[in-house]
């Protein structure tokens, strides 16, 4: 039983902040309407969807005429849109569970990708075991002075369970054990990292993509998330990104992943957002 206390008044209405901007955002990107030749519809994991985003901007400048939408609404989300047709390509930053495979969804991995711990810079601590991280994610360590940090509490940031960084967080770190139900739970990569970059005692997890100076990233047993080790999969939390589709790729389908997996895309878009190319690394 975690003996984990009221998280602090200044973490506790960071979050709250946070929370409430965040659920009058709509899904303005997602449309539902009928399939079309010149509209393609690509939805689900906020971690991809910078590539998305530029990647249609740029298919689109060279493509008079076509449409393609883009929304974030985590990978759960995307794989069920493009399962029941509202979508043409989803987008997960998680593996396809068992009870998906029913679906009939082609997956396309298009880029290799980690998971950062993050947290505030002002944080003394520079790097945990994993078994650390997994304690602290569980609610068993409670504040940072027990890894050697200040004394200071610990503020748990999560992701909803929509979240495909999430479900890989949940398998690689914590193995499936229950996250601790206390933490703050945000439905988006860049909401966990405004919290931790404002909370001194925050700690969260990002795709490491999204890691900027506002943050910091850790060590996990002494291996840092650079490009060479996540290319090498020394650096422990490594996963793939997806572009999911209902059977093989056909039509505007086909050209737009033809096109993500391109150098145009891969050599600058994918590179450019913090991800590894899908041709560079062990998959």
């Amino acid at each position: 039983m975690s003996s984990r206390m009221v998280p602090s008044r200044r973490f506790a209405s960071v979050v709250l902040a946070v929370a409430l901007a965040s659920s009058t955002l709509g899904m303005a990107g997602c449309s539902r309407g009928a399939q079309s030749s010149t509209q393609l519809r690509v939805t689900g994991s906020t971690t991809i969807l910078p590539i998305a985003e530029i990647a249609s901007e740029m298919y689109q400048a060279s493509h008079p005429g076509v449409k393609v939408l883009v929304a974030g609404i985590g990978s759960s989300a995307g794989i069920e849109a493009v399962g029941n047709g509202t979508a043409d390509i989803g987008t997960s930053s998680r593996d396809l569970k068992p009870e998906e495979a029913s679906l009939g969804l082609v997956d396309t991995p298009i880029a290799h990708d980690a998971i950062a711990v993050i947290v505030n810079p002002s944080n003394r601590v520079a790097g945990l075991s994993k078994g650390q991280i997994a304690e602290i994610f569980e609610g068993k360590v409670t504040n940072w002075k027990q890894v050697g940090g200040p004394d200071l509490e610990i503020g748990v940031v999560n992701r909803d369970e929509a979240s495909g960084t999430r479900e890989a967080f949940s398998n690689i770190v914590l193995e499936k054990r229950p996250f601790d139900p206390t933490a703050a739970v945000l439905p988006g990569t860049g909401q966990v990292r405004f919290v931790v970059a404002q909370s001194p005692g925050a700690v969260g997890y990002i795709s490491v993509g999204f890691v900027d100076r506002s943050v910091k990233a850790l060590s996990i047993d002494g291996i840092a998330p650079n490009e060479a080790n996540i290319a090498s999969k020394r650096y422990p939390i490594s996963r793939l990104l997806h572009f999911l589709t209902k059977g093989s790729p056909k039509g505007l389908a086909a050209e737009f992943l033809a096109f993500v997996l391109s150098p145009a895309v891969q050599d600058s878009v994918v590179r450019d957002a913090g991800f590894l190319p899908i041709a560079e690394g062990a998959q």
